[in-house]
């Protein structure tokens, strides 16, 4: 566990400066641009390769996928708390910004006004802080797990 910390920290850090990279920037607001938040996904990628290829020579495959998923639940904690701060605090026009911006988008997609309130009923329900964070959570160690699954089977002590 121990050698589980400073990735996971890692990670929550990393993806932090994303989330806050994407609000400084308002690329969250920008249709063409708000795909970007998914580099994410490389990042959380990225730490699990360098830290499972650390321990490779000391860990089986199912421990590295242990010490990849742990490193994610770690990081998401981070990533938990970072999301609520940067949609209430950092950025608290967060939610109202992206439903506008859906808005235009199903507007130019030629949807009827019926469609758009639906989707934006939608969106009100699912687009708060908390759920958004505890998707954020969900994400992370999802990705984490999956990707620990990959790389462990690269990353590992032969048996």
């Amino acid at each position: 566990m121990k050698s589980a910390w400073k990735p996971g920290l890692l990670l929550g850090i990393l993806v932090g400066l994303w989330i806050l990279i994407m609000g400084l920037t308002g690329w969250y607001k920008d249709p063409a641009l708000v795909s970007v938040f998914y580099v994410v996904i490389l990042i959380e990628i990225g730490v699990l390769i360098w830290a499972l290829k650390k321990t490779a020579l000391e860990n089986t495959y199912w421990k590295q996928v242990g010490r990849g998923t742990l490193i994610a639940v770690l990081g998401s904690v981070i990533i938990f708390f970072l999301s609520i701060l940067s949609t209430t605090v950092l950025f608290p026009n967060y939610f109202s910004d992206l439903q506008t911006m859906q808005e235009q988008m199903l507007r130019q997609q030629g949807r009827s006004e019926t469609e758009i309130k639906a989707a934006i009923d939608v969106a009100r329900v699912t687009g708060t802080p908390l759920v958004s964070a505890i998707m954020g959570v969900i994400g992370t160690v999802a990705t984490g797990f999956v990707a620990s699954l990959v790389v462990g089977a690269f990353f590992r002590k032969k048996q």
